[in-house]
Order: C-alpha cells, then structure tokens, then sequence
C-alpha cells in the first residue's frame, strides 16, 4: 500500500516531464513552511539516485519515478496527486487530507 494516490494523469505527466529532462532522476515534492497559509509545496527534480536519501519515499512504475522527502511524508500522508488539463492552464492539483486551511493559489496549506 502507498502512503499517497497518484493518478494516472498525473503519472503521465511525470513522465512526460523526466522525458524532457533525461538528466533527471525523479519528480520531488516537498513540503516547505512558507506561504499564505503556513505550509507550500515545492515541486523539484531529484537529480540523481543518490540525491534521494534514505528514508524518502519513491514512487517507481517503471517508465517514471516520484519522490518525497521523509521529512515531508508526515504533511501528504492520505494525499491525492493529480493532474488537470483545462483551457487555460494546466497543473498539478493535490487533495491533502491532513490541511485545515488552504490558500486560493493551491500551492500552500495549514495544518
């Protein structure tokens, strides 16, 4: 069982975004304190395997890899990650059980 649900949009796009940069290891999301509301998340790149420490988490389906730090695992326990295609933008979109408040921009949160 996985900690968090990642879609199959959205592991589509991971993998579209390793194929653009093949010097790329993994997709990372972090969770930082900052933002509106206390909490951000930050979307990165792991470079490297060994970038990746040892108690973080890696998603890995073969044809794409997706990591989370172990520091941030306690903030996206439960977590959904997708990805949304609309008119005017795309974007990754994350439902997180464990935020109490949320910004409008979608990219920060409270616990």
């Amino acid at each position: 069982m996985t900690p968090f649900e990642i879609t199959e949009q959205a592991k589509h796009q991971i993998e579209k975004l390793l194929e653009k940069n093949p010097g790329k290891y993994a997709v990372s999301l972090a969770v930082l304190g900052g933002g509106c509301a206390g909490f951000k998340y930050d979307w990165g790149f792991a470079d490297t395997k060994e970038s990746v420490g040892g108690g973080d988490h890696i998603e890995d389906w073969h044809t794409g890899r997706f990591v989370v730090d172990e520091t941030s695992m306690m903030y996206v326990i439960g977590t959904k990650i997708d990805f949304v295609e609309e008119t005017f933008g795309s974007q990754f979109e994350i439902s997180n059980p464990n935020s109490s408040s949320s910004c409008g921009c979608g990219e920060s949160f409270g616990v």
